[in-house]
């Protein structure tokens, strides 16, 4: 009788403690989901569901469902765009992350204190704003600018090169834009790396060259694929560098969402846009993910 009651009082300790364990993780999580819900999933949720509306006269959305604003899309002047979209961010993450890598070995090599600096100095374009770092290149590149009048002055050119407002532009401030967030993964990825497995290989008689493609490139891989999918998805949608740089002669699908947003007054069709651009985003992490790289990295 005695060890009844016992058994009986220890379940309803379990109990209390249960619901007392639930209560804490509801409220220590409630805040977060309440955010997750209303500036996450709602606004994806609306914005897929006014992908399926038709758009009215003077911009009004008509509730009528239609599929002709994705059919929309595959018209050839959209393609094109979504081609150069991806054009333009493939030679940016290439030329990013084949310009960040060697960054990110020489600084891995650096003491700690003066790695610690060099890093700070690479984050510095994210403390900046993007406008005025924009601003900056518009003054470097154009006709009169820094980078022509130094050519000039060197006898290397006779007349100003048109560096600005066209492709080669856009891909130089996309590259500047993204560096920080090419460099930093693959710094990480190359300071994790066990020493002793190059010293190794050199041991057994591997040239650095065949070192480094058959040890370090491996082993670094994560981070190249964290460095690949934190530049190659900001570029397809960045359009205040395209607009401000290739004066509205490139169009990026970021360009083309906020005019349909703005311009056109065609919500529907922007919010088609933006599905297809969530959907891109979804299948190059899918790949990453596939190909051995961890979210971890990507945080």
């Amino acid at each position: 009788m005695k060890g009844q009651k016992n058994l009986a009082k220890d379940t309803r300790k379990k109990q209390k403690h249960s619901r007392r364990e639930t209560l804490s993780n509801a409220i220590m999580c409630g805040p977060i989901t309440v955010w997750t819900v209303l500036f996450i999933i709602l606004p994806v949720a609306l914005l897929v569901f006014m992908s399926f509306l038709t758009k009215g006269p003077l911009g009004r959305i008509e509730y009528k469902f239609t599929l002709a604003n994705y059919a929309e899309i595959f018209n050839p002047a959209y393609v094109n765009v979504v081609k150069e979209s991806l054009l333009i961010a493939f030679w940016t993450t290439l030329i990013t992350v084949l310009l960040g890598y060697p960054l990110a070995m020489v600084i891995s090599k650096l003491k700690k204190k003066t790695s610690g600096i060099v890093t700070i100095a690479i984050m510095l374009p994210l403390w900046v704003s993007g406008l005025i770092i924009t601003y900056s290149l518009v003054i470097m590149l154009n006709a009169s600018g820094t980078v022509n009048t130094i050519l000039m002055h060197l006898g290397l050119i006779k007349k100003p090169l048109q560096l600005l407002y066209n492709s080669f532009a856009v891909i130089v401030g996309m590259v500047y834009m993204f560096m920080p967030f090419a460099v930093l993964p693959m710094y990480s990825s190359i300071e994790k790396m066990d020493p002793g497995l190059l010293e190794a290989s050199a041991d057994l008689g591997a040239s650095p060259a065949k070192t480094f493609f058959k040890v370090q490139l491996p082993l670094t891989s994560p981070g190249i694929f964290a460095a690949v999918i934190l530049t190659f998805i900001p570029c397809i949608g960045y359009y205040m560098i395209a607009d401000m740089l290739g004066g509205g002669k490139s169009m990026l699908i970021g360009n083309l969402i906020y005019r349909q947003f703005t311009v056109s007054r065609n919500w529907p069709f922007g919010a088609a846009l933006s599905v297809v651009l969530a959907a891109i985003i979804l299948i190059m992490v899918r790949i990453y993910t596939k190909l051995g790289g961890s979210m971890d990295d990507l945080a």
